[in-house]
Order: C-alpha cells, then structure tokens, then sequence
C-alpha cells in the first residue's frame, strides 16, 4: 500500500508524465523558490506563532505579529527568491504579507471564536483501498456547539469562487478524516482564510458527498496504478508547462531548452530551428494561396452566373462551373432512416 496526497493526484491529473518524473523515477531537479512561495511560508508561520502563543494564554499584539513577520523576512529573504512579475518589487510582496496580519488581526481578535486544538496537523488517513491519504491542515479547531473547523490560510491574490470551495478535494478529505477522529463532531466546516481579500469562504460537505468523495479518489488512485505498473504516462502540454520544474528535461520542450542554453546566433544555425521557420512560412504561404483560390472560385461563380456560360477558358486552362442538386445524408443519420421507415 502507498501514501497519496492531493498534490499528487493533481500531479497525475495535470501531467502524467510529470507523475512519473516525481513520484516514480524521483528525478531530483532545483526547485526556485518564488517570492509567492516566501510570503506564503512567512505569513503561516506568523499565524502559527499567533495561535501557539495564545495556547499558552499570551496575546500578541498586532505590532507584536508583524514584528515577528518583519524579522524573518530579513532573516530568511535572498536575491534567489525569484520574482517572476518584474514590475513589482521584494518590498511590494512583504508589504502585502503586513496587510494579510494586520487584516486577520483586526478581523478576528480576540480569537474567541474557536478553540484551536491543532496547528500544522500532521496525520495519515487509512482508506478503505489499504492506501493511506496525507493529512495537513494549517489550523483545527471546534465551538462550543460541536462544530469543527478545517482552516487554511490562502495568500494567493485569486478569489476562491464559493463553486471551487463546494468541490474541493483537499480539505474534503480532511474532513473524513476528522469526522474519524472526533467522534463529538457535528458538523465540519472547511474554512479558507481569503487573506488578500480579508474574507472568508466556508463550505460544509454531507456524508453522501463525502463517501462519493472517497470512492473518487480510490478510483483515482487505482487508475494511477494501473498507468504506472503498464508504464503508460504520457505527456500533457499546456499552459501549466510553462511552471513545470521538469520543463528543460522535457521531451516535449528539451529541443527549446537546448536552444535556451545557445548564444543568438548558432541558434540560427540551428537544424530543427531553421526546418520549424521554413515550415511555418511553407503553412502561410499555402493559407494565404488557399483563401486567395476560394476568393477566384467565387468570382469565377458569379461570372459564369452573370454570362450564362459552363465553362470559362484561360490562356491553357479552362474552368467548367455546373449548378446542380447534390442530396447528402443528414449528421443525424438514424433518426432521418428511422423517419422513412415510419413513413413507409
């Protein structure tokens, strides 16, 4: 039996041969971090501390929070971090990680509202399959009325769309695993803390929903291996490639990173270069010719419409032009058959 996460099922989903690389060959390739990734870190490890402390009846001030956020960023922030949107700066992204404290802070103190019985859980959760699932969560806690919280803190400047919450996989999951645990549980909420938005999106799952869930997820996962022991993993390229840390050892992308690595002017001397731009000039040439040929046909239409001719003569060629019935099967070819059969 294997473990399995949320992160790896999307890895197959997205890109099976991304699957293979990571999970199965454990290809190792230097992972940047990027700026989203820094701030993300710092801001849970500042609501981390805010929360620990308060299990120890100490309150944190505000200034106290960002005070501990501001020290870490000095401490931990390198010129490697990369910033991918260059028009914004290392002070731009951890003034936004202030905001996300003080936002939070000012929203929810005095932190009464739950009373939080674990920080960064870590467990595994047996499945029905023999398999086991990751448990992480950023926060869980429960109210006086037997009603339990699965919260994570988002930093991402998307909106989480109340349909998206609705159909999450990942804190879903969590949720079986604390209605396994907690016996008291009432309900579970699954809460996303919206941190750029100062909002919260809470969904709620039903027992029939969440054993659907789960006999989703073992499909999945056999499905994945099924793949993996036939060895059928192909590549998936799209708009996710472009972040895929496995680009540059990529089949699909190995001839541009070999490209990437030239000075300007051998990559003009390139082979497959100089085939690919022949080609492409070949395929719009052949475009620009065929929507210029139809152009002719319509007009060689009209002109034998307007002279009552059949056929039109050139300098070698000629050109017959016929108007006559063509009778052609309709797309809905059953349905046309079964009327004539009914007409008799």
């Amino acid at each position: 039996m294997a473990n399995y996460s949320n992160s790896k099922l999307s890895t197959y989903e997205n890109c099976p041969y991304q699957y293979k690389l990571r999970y199965i060959e454990k290809v190792e390739v230097e992972i940047p971090t990027t700026i989203e990734m820094f701030l993300g870190d710092l801001v849970h490890r500042t609501m981390e501390k805010l929360y620990k402390d308060l299990q120890y009846q100490k309150m944190n001030t505000s200034e106290e929070l960002l005070s501990f956020y501001r020290d870490l960023w000095e401490k931990e922030y390198s010129k490697d971090i990369l910033i991918v949107k260059k028009e914004y700066t290392a002070d731009n992204y951890k003034k936004m990680g202030e905001k996300f404290i003080s936002d939070y802070y000012d929203s929810h103190h005095p932190f009464d509202d739950m009373t939080v019985i674990g920080l960064e859980t870590q467990d595994m959760l047996l499945l029905p399959d023999g398999n086991y699932w990751n448990i992480r969560i950023d926060k869980l806690g429960f109210d006086r009325d037997g009603n339990y919280y699965v919260c994570d803190y988002k930093t991402n400047s998307r909106m989480i769309m109340q349909e998206t919450a609705d159909s999450d996989r990942q804190l879903a999951m969590y949720s079986i695993w604390v209605r396994d645990k907690f016996s008291d549980a009432k309900n579970v909420f699954l809460k996303w803390h919206m941190l750029a938005f100062n909002k919260e999106i809470v969904s709620e799952r039903s027992d029939e929903q969440l054993e659907r869930l789960q006999r989703d997820v073992m499909e999945r996962i056999r499905e994945i291996e099924k793949a993996t022991e036939e060895d059928n993993l192909p590549r998936v390229t799209g708009r996710l490639c472009s972040y895929c840390v496995y680009k540059n050892i990529c089949p699909s992308f190995s001839h541009l990173a070999m490209l990437e690595e030239k000075p300007v002017e051998e990559c003009k001397e390139d082979d497959g270069l100089k085939l690919v731009d022949e080609y492409a000039r070949v395929a719009k040439s052949i475009a620009e010719l065929d929507k210029k040929k139809e152009e002719l046909r319509q007009a060689l239409i009209e002109f034998a419409k307007q002279k009552d001719m059949d056929n039109v003569f050139g300098t070698a060629d000629k050109v017959s032009v016929k108007e006559e019935e063509k009778v052609v099967m309709p797309e809905d070819r059953e349905s046309f058959i079964k009327t004539l059969k009914d007409k008799g």
